[in-house]
C-alpha cells in the first residue's frame, strides 16, 4: 500500500492522492472485517497502522481531515448516548480511581517515554498533556472486552464516564502544561539537570535536537536550490518541506532532511519541528499559499522569523503589513542588479574620458 500511494502521488494529481488515501483506507477497514470477523471500526484502525507506513503519511492524514471532523461530531454524538449520569453517583470512587489512572498516570508514563527517548522538555509535556484523556481506540476495545466476556458492561459504563469527564478537563491538563514549562524554563539548572539525565539514558551524545534553531525553507526548486546551497555553506542546519514526492526522494537520498506535503497544513509542518524553528523561507510565488503558509506557522511559533517571494508590489506591501520579516519581489531584485550594472559599466568611460 505505501508503495502504491507513493506511485499516485508521483502522478502529481492532489484530487487522485486523496481518492488513493480513502480508497485504501476504507477497503481495508471493509477486508478486514469481512476476512478476520473484527469490527469495520478495529479495520480502520489496521488500515491507519498500514498507510502510517508510508512516507506519504503525514500528506495522507491531511487530506483525511475534513472526512475526519466530521465522524468526530458523530463520534462524540455516540460517547453521550451511551453516557449514564447514575454512575457519577453510584460509583463516585471507581470514577476518580480511573480518571486518576487516564489523567496523571498515563501522562507521567508519557513525559517519562518522551524525556527517555532526548526530546526537549516542552514537547514532553505537550505530549503528556495531549494523552490525559480517553482516546477513541479504547472504546472499541471496551465493546469488544464486553462481547467476549473479558469486560463488565458496569467497566464500559465508567470509562464513558471517565472518557467524558477526561475530555472536559484536558484544556486544564494543557494550561497545567505550560505553566510547568514556563517555570521550570525559568530555572535553567533544572531545565538542564532534566533533559541531560534523558540524554545519559539514552547513551546518546550531549548536545541540541537536530532539528532546533533551524531553518525551514517551503520549497526546493530553482529559487530553494540556490537558498539551500548558500545555507549548507554555512552549515546552518535546515528541513526542506516539498510537495513533490521525485524531490524529497532525492534530496534524502543526499542525506538532507525532508518532508513531503503542503506546508500550509499545520500537520505538515509540525514534522519539522514547527515550534524550534528560527526561520521560516518560503520560496514559492503563489500569494494564497505562502499567506495561509505563515497563519500557520504563526500560531505555532509567533516569533518565527519569515522570508518569502512575491511578484507583485501590492503583495510585497500586504506581506510588509504582516510583519514579514522580508518580502523578495523577483522582479524588484533583478532590475536592481540590472540597472546597478549598466551605471557602473557606463560610468567606467566617462570617468576614463575625464
Amino acid at each position: 500500500m505505501p508503495w502504491l500511494l507513493e506511485r499516485v502521488a508521483h502522478t502529481g494529481s492532489r484530487e487522485l492522492f486523496t481518492l488513493a488515501v480513502l480508497a485504501v483506507a476504507l477497503g481495508i477497514a471493509v477486508g478486514a472485517a469481512a476476512l478476520f470477523g473484527v469490527s469495520v471500526a478495529l479495520g480502520a484502525f489496521f488500515a491507519g497502522v498500514v498507510v502510517s507506513e508510508s512516507d506519504l503519511s503525514h500528506e495522507a492524514a491531511a487530506d483525511a481531515l475534513p472526512l475526519q471532523d466530521a465522524f468526530s461530531v458523530l463520534f462524540f454524538v455516540a460517547v453521550g448516548m451511551l453516557f449514564d449520569p447514575r454512575i457519577l453517583v453510584e460509583q463516585p470512587l471507581q470514577i476518580l480511581a480511573v480518571l486518576l489512572i487516564v489523567m496523571v498516570g498515563k501522562s507521567l508514563a508519557a513525559l517519562g517515554i518522551v524525556l527517555f527517548f532526548r526530546y526537549p522538555l516542552h514537547t514532553a509535556l505537550t505530549i503528556s498533556a495531549s494523552l490525559a484523556q480517553v482516546g477513541e481506540f479504547s472504546f472499541i476495545l471496551a465493546a469488544l472486552g464486553v462481547t467476549l466476556g473479558l469486560l463488565p458492561v458496569e467497566g464500559q459504563g465508567l470509562i464513558v464516564a471517565v472518557a467524558i469527564l477526561s475530555i472536559s478537563l484536558n484544556p486544564v491538563a494543557f494550561s497545567g502544561a505550560r505553566w510547568l514549562n514556563r517555570w521550570v524554563t525559568a530555572r535553567p539548572d533544572l531545565l538542564a539537570r532534566i533533559e541531560r539525565e534523558a540524554i545519559i539514558k539514552t547513551g546518546l551524545p550531549d548536545g541540541p535536537h537536530p532539528l532546533r534553531n533551524h531553518v525551514i525553507m517551503v520549497g526546493h526548486g530553482r529559487v530553494g536550490s540556490i537558498v539551500a546551497a548558500a545555507l549548507a555553506k554555512q552549515e546552518t542546519p535546515y528541513v526542506v518541506v516539498e510537495h513533490d514526492v521525485a524531490k524529497v526522494e532525492s534530496l534524502r537520498s543526499r542525506g538532507i532532511s525532508a518532508f513531503f506535503g503542503d506546508a500550509s497544513r499545520g500537520s505538515v509542518l509540525d514534522q519539522a519541528n514547527l515550534a524550534d524553528a528560527r526561520m521560516l523561507i518560503v520560496t514559492s510565488p503563489d500569494p494564497y499559499k505562502t499567506r495561509a503558509i505563515i497563519d500557520v506557522a504563526r500560531k505555532v511559533n509567533p516569533g518565527i522569523d519569515t522570508v518569502v517571494r512575491t511578484h507583485s508590489e501590492r503583495e510585497r506591501k500586504y506581506l510588509e503589513r504582516m510583519n514579514v520579516g522580508l518580502a523578495v519581489m523577483g522582479e524588484q531584485e533583478l532590475a536592481n542588479a540590472m540597472a546597478g550594472h549598466a551605471l557602473r559599466a557606463l560610468d567606467e568611460p566617462a570617468k576614463e574620458g575625464g
